[in-house]
Order: structure tokens, then C-alpha cells, then sequence
């Protein structure tokens, strides 16, 4: 087993799931963004970790565009120095273009985190040697303006045979890499990781997520995140 092979068969599970309303549009970028998401797995996922560090789901300027979690387009390309090409969905919103690394648009989020992480660690090697980021669910959804939709707003038929498929998923990374912690970037990933890690010998807790629509974290979120960390036993 490998990172690789569980992103392929979550890939094949959530692909036969079915979404209605509200969502209009569902993107799945371990299908169309499949290389850059494997060269990634295979560059820094090799070996036990120390840390998993866990998000929700793909956003639309992020890993929908790079096909890495937490995508930011200028740290994909010139810290984790990935550059492999992106397809695109067969459905694609209007104003939410796929544009691979010529996507213009900033992903805060994920500018924040892997800029938390170049600052602390200085360089990927140094970061992924302790570390691994994750998302618990590969889906980005849409509603028809091309509002951002997460899993915790889709209707419960729908949202529990997906959350079972990135469970079984979260349990075989789990499984593979070892981690002594397993950090969820937001209540939600946390809270899914508590639930289906419970009874394995792994500590699961959260840090605050690093969205620009928190206004905790547009105060500092890393200095936040950082005590969050220490606090839960994470040595920096």
C-alpha cells in the first residue's frame, strides 16, 4: 500500500457517488490534477511522520487548481517545486476556471500554512522529514454561483457514504504513516479525525483554521497555530 494507491481507489469511491442540490458542481482533482498530487505523494510522503496535519477539502483556488492540499500556485511552484501538468474537470464553473499553475488567484489559506511552514522549517526536506499535510476529503464543491460548498453543508444521504469513503482513507494514510499526531486544520477535520481514529494510538487534536474569514486567524495565525501546536505536545 501506498499514498498513492489510496488516493487512487478514494479517487474511484467518491467518483461514484452522487450529488444534488445545492451543489452544481463537484471537482476532483486526485482524478484531473492526478499527476501533480502523485508527484507530490511521492516527493514528500515517503516514510513514517511524525505530524499529519489535516484539512477538510480541497478549495477552489488551492489543491482544485495544483492538485496539492493547501495549493497556494507561487508555493507549489517554487517552494514545493512541482510543476506538472493539470487537466481540468468535465464540468467546470464559469467564474472557477481550472488554470493549473496559471491560476492568479492567491489561495490565503494555503499561503498562510505553507508560508508558517518555509518560516519555521526553511526548507520542504526539513518540514515533510517531521511533517505531512493532508485533506480529509479530495471533493471540492460549488454551488451554481460558485460559492464554496463544504461536506459538513451537504444533506446527510449524501454526506455519509462520502465521509465513510475519506474515513476508510484517513485510516489506511493513518495506517502507512505512523503518526504520533494527527492535527486537524479546522474543527471539522478534527473532529472526523477523532471519530475514526478513535482506539489507535495517535493523539488527534486541532489548530485554527487559516481562512481569511477567520478573524482570529487575520490576527496572527501562526503565532495561534504555533501555541496550538505546543500545546498539544508538538515540539517546534
Amino acid at each position: 500500500m501506498s499514498l498513492a494507491t489510496i488516493a487512487r481507489e478514494l479517487c474511484a469511491e467518491v467518483e461514484r457517488l452522487h450529488f444534488g442540490p445545492p451543489v452544481a458542481y463537484v471537482y476532483n482533482p486526485l482524478r484531473y490534477a492526478r499527476a501533480a498530487h502523485e508527484s507530490y505523494l511521492r516527493r514528500y510522503g515517503a516514510g513514517e511522520k511524525e505530524v499529519v496535519l489535516l484539512g477538510m477539502n480541497p478549495g477552489p483556488f488551492g489543491m482544485a487548481q495544483t492538485g496539492v492540499p493547501f495549493g497556494d500556485v507561487a508555493t507549489v511552484r517554487d517552494w514545493l517545486r512541482i510543476d506538472r501538468p493539470v487537466g481540468a474537470p468535465e464540468r467546470q464553473h464559469p467564474k472557477r476556471p481550472v488554470l493549473g499553475l496559471g491560476c492568479p488567484r492567491v489561495e490565503v489559506s494555503g499561503a498562510r500554512l505553507w508560508g508558517w511552514a518555509r518560516a519555521r522549517f526553511g526548507t520542504p526536506e526539513r518540514f515533510f522529514a517531521r511533517f505531512f499535510v493532508a485533506n480529509y476529503c479530495p471533493l471540492c464543491f460549488m454551488h451554481r454561483s460558485g460559492a464554496n460548498l463544504t461536506p459538513d453543508k451537504l444533506p446527510a444521504k449524501e454526506r455519509e457514504p462520502l465521509l465513510g469513503a475519506c474515513d476508510r482513507a484517513l485510516r489506511r494514510t493513518v495506517a502507512l504513516l505512523r503518526p504520533q499526531y494527527v492535527v486537524g486544520v479546522g474543527a471539522f477535520a478534527a473532529g472526523r479525525a477523532a471519530a475514526c481514529l478513535a482506539g489507535l494510538d495517535v493523539r488527534v487534536s486541532t489548530v485554527l483554521h487559516p481562512s481569511p474569514a477567520s478573524p482570529r486567524a487575520n490576527r496572527g495565525w501562526q503565532e495561534a497555530a504555533e501555541a496550538e501546536l505546543r500545546a498539544a505536545g508538538i515540539d517546534l
